[in-house]
């Protein structure tokens, strides 16, 4: 079992909230010519390629308990579930706007680490969660009306994600990181060949050979999301769920800055207000619990 260390899980998940949209704007880019099943069994063939070398070198191993293998079982299914979700939202969506309509997860992770997980929620990490959710609806600006029923996935992400990271945060503590991930890598493919295999003819499952350049994408789009969840999954292993959650509100502006420098979706004078309320919550939350950290443990009572 591994102690908590509130500010390390928060630096593992600044990183998580760099990678993670930066793999998303890949799928957007590749989304017009890749079918939505290549797309995810690139990424986790790329994440069970590169961890299961890795798991062999440092010696450690796959097995593990039945709890703990029908929990990763669980978590893998949900991962697949959301990225596909993401990915087909991306199709019809600006990455920023897809993004900040997802992100009533942090709350709804806040939600269940106090009902389901019993963690303890002071009054200034809910604060710092509705704040940074406030700023979320300023940059996010729905508009369901031009967009219809693709504008609703993000929100089927989000649901996804915060059953996956409660799933997570059960596991993470007695499991190495590389090695959970490389099981749900290849337990993904266990899935999804056979399922591409027996509906093929189903253009959003369809294979095809893809185009000289698209194959340095694919490869990257992998690589970019086995690191995104180890370093989520890390963090996990350090800090609980309530804390994270409003840090990951910071992957809002950084989707912004990706979406204008690849595809110029700039954000408005509204939604770059909702930008600078959501990094001041994330700050908060980083300096906060800095300084809780140094903070001596109290007393044990007698």
């Amino acid at each position: 079992m591994t102690a908590d260390r509130p500010f390390l899980g928060i630096l593992l998940m600044l990183g998580f909230c760099i990678l993670a949209p930066l793999g998303d704007s890949l799928a957007k880019v590749l989304g017009d010519t890749v079918s939505l099943g290549q797309l995810i069994l690139t990424r986790f063939g790329v994440q069970a390629l590169v961890l299961l070398p890795l798991v062999m070198i440092m010696g450690a191993t796959l097995r593990t308990t039945r709890r703990i293998a029908a929990l990763t079982a669980l978590r893998t299914v949900l991962h697949i579930v959301g990225i596909g979700a993401m990915f087909t939202s991306l199709r019809y969506l600006p990455l920023a706007d897809a993004v900040a309509i997802a992100f009533v997860m942090p709350f709804i992770m806040l939600l269940l680490g106090k009902y389901v997980l019993g963690e303890e929620i002071g009054p200034h990490r809910l604060i710092a969660c509705m704040v940074g959710f406030g700023g979320t609806l300023l940059v996010v600006q729905p508009n369901f009306a031009e967009v219809g029923a693709p504008a609703l996935l993000p929100l089927l992400v989000a649901v996804v994600f915060a059953l996956f990271m409660l799933v997570t945060r059960q596991i993470a503590k007695s499991v190495d990181p590389i090695a959970l991930q490389a099981t749900s890598g290849v337990m993904a493919l266990v899935i999804l060949v056979p399922l591409m295999a027996l509906f093929a003819q189903v253009p959003a499952l369809t294979l095809a050979m893809p185009a000289g350049g698209d194959w340095v994408l694919l490869g990257l789009l992998g690589v970019l999301g086995t690191m995104a969840h180890l370093l989520m999954t890390w963090s996990l292993r350090f800090a609980p769920s309530a804390t994270l959650a409003p840090m990951q509100y910071l992957e809002i502006p950084i989707a912004t800055v990706i979406g204008w420098l690849i595809f110029r979706d700039l954000p408005n004078g509204l939604a770059a207000l909702g930008i600078a309320v959501t990094i001041a919550a994330g700050l908060y939350v980083i300096l906060r619990e800095q300084r809780l950290s140094r903070l001596p443990a109290p007393p044990a009572a007698e």
